[in-house]
């Protein structure tokens, strides 16, 4: 996380260090700071409302699973840095996403990604527009609305920037499924599902704690899980490991831990995570209700085209909640203690995060070195 070390002998210089992941300690402090007023269901549904409000704009105008999965992960960067309640989820998806499509090299101008919003977002006009797409025709709207929207954009964007100090290094998990798969002699299925679940890791904090081998291991480990769980034992190719075998060896200590420099206590951490978003899926599937969240006020919103609230879009899993809370109950029952953590360069996590270090963010005073790695890190080949 971007921070200041000591005291700079010019008062108007300070550095900020980029840091790629934070610890579960340090995640839930600054999202306990950022939440405001808001419980932690409203914000997971806020969460869950920027995630589909992103794979249905990535989704429309077609971009890789990369470009999405990294504007779900810098939306949730944004919010260790910023309160919720100063910006709404739609603002910050479309920075997110505009960022994204520069670190991928699959960009769009800020105009075309507020067009495919609005079919979104108003499906009532994108009923009436004459493009194939459904997308909005942007004469045909109000061009301060616009132009302010763009604006909006453009300065969020700048924010998402400093937050991760202009570090365009972007690493994804999704190769290391299929490495890990073939590794491990996981069939088609059971590699297709822990693809799936990758995927859903992005709709999570997840990819800001653990690095992408990690996210693949687990996304691999769960899919074992789901379909050994309850089910008989049963080879789907020749040649490959059933899903039993292969959760069994990722559940235990093992010699596949110092190849693949992975912790079984992470994989089971990661997989509750994982197994809590399918539960949330599977009794919103069965309650047939979309819950809506109180929309947090944007601190300059547009009264002539109000933001409507997407709603939640979590993923549908063909599990019932029942199934997935016995498993989680057999996964407590044989979990390993998880290993003692050390928040960054201190015991303490909040006393890395001082309010005049956010402050700083996005203002132009002073001279700031953004430096790409953490402290002790830079220098140093890794």
């Amino acid at each position: 996380m971007p921070h200041s070390r000591g005291e700079s002998p010019n008062p108007h210089s300070s550095s900020k260090y980029h840091h790629p992941y934070f610890t579960p300690a340090e995640v839930e402090y600054l999202s306990e700071k950022q939440r405001g007023k808001l419980s932690v269901t409203q914000e997971e549904r806020v969460r869950q409302n920027a995630c589909g409000f992103l794979e249905a704009l990535g989704a429309r105008i077609g971009f890789p699973r990369r470009t999405i999965a990294t504007a779900q992960n810098l939306y949730h960067r944004f919010h260790l840095f910023f309160p919720r309640k100063d910006f709404h989820y739609v603002d910050v998806s479309l920075a997110s996403l505009y960022v994204s499509t520069k670190m991928h090299d699959t960009l769009k101008k800020p105009r075309e990604l507020l067009a495919v919003s609005y079919a979104i977002r108003f499906p009532e006009r994108a009923a009436k527009s004459k493009h194939p797409g459904g997308e909005i025709d942007l004469d045909t709207m109000d061009p301060q609305v616009v132009e302010h929207d763009r604006q909006k954009l453009l300065a969020i964007e700048r924010l998402l920037l400093e937050t991760v100090c202009f570090n365009f290094t972007s690493r994804m998990p999704f190769p290391y499924v299929i490495k890990l798969g073939k590794a491990f002699g996981a069939s088609k299925k059971l590699t297709k599902l822990a693809w799936r679940l990758t995927i859903d890791c992005h709709r999570t904090l997840i990819p800001l704690q653990y690095p992408p081998h990690i996210v693949a291991l687990a996304g691999l480990y769960v899919a074992a899980l789901l379909l050994s769980f309850e089910q008989p034992i049963t080879q789907e190719d020749s040649g490959t490991h059933t899903a039993h075998e292969i959760a069994q060896l990722l559940g235990t200590n093992g010699d596949w831990e110092r190849k693949f420099q992975a912790q079984v206590d992470d994989l089971e951490g990661i997989a509750h995570l994982v197994i809590d978003l399918l539960i949330q899926g599977a009794q919103s599937q069965t309650l047939n209700t979309s819950p809506r969240t109180p929309s947090s006020p944007s601190p300059h919103p547009s009264p002539r085209v109000p933001h409507p609230l997407v709603e939640p879009q979590i993923p549908a899993t063909p599990y019932n909640a029942d199934h997935l809370m016995r498993l989680k109950i057999v996964m407590r029952q044989t979990e390993h203690p998880p290993r003692a953590r050390q928040p960054l360069g201190n015991a303490d996590p909040s006393a890395l995060y001082s309010g005049d270090d956010v402050a700083l963010l996005g203002r132009n005073e002073g001279t700031v070195r953004f430096l790409f790695g953490p402290p002790g890190v830079l220098g140093h080949e890794i």
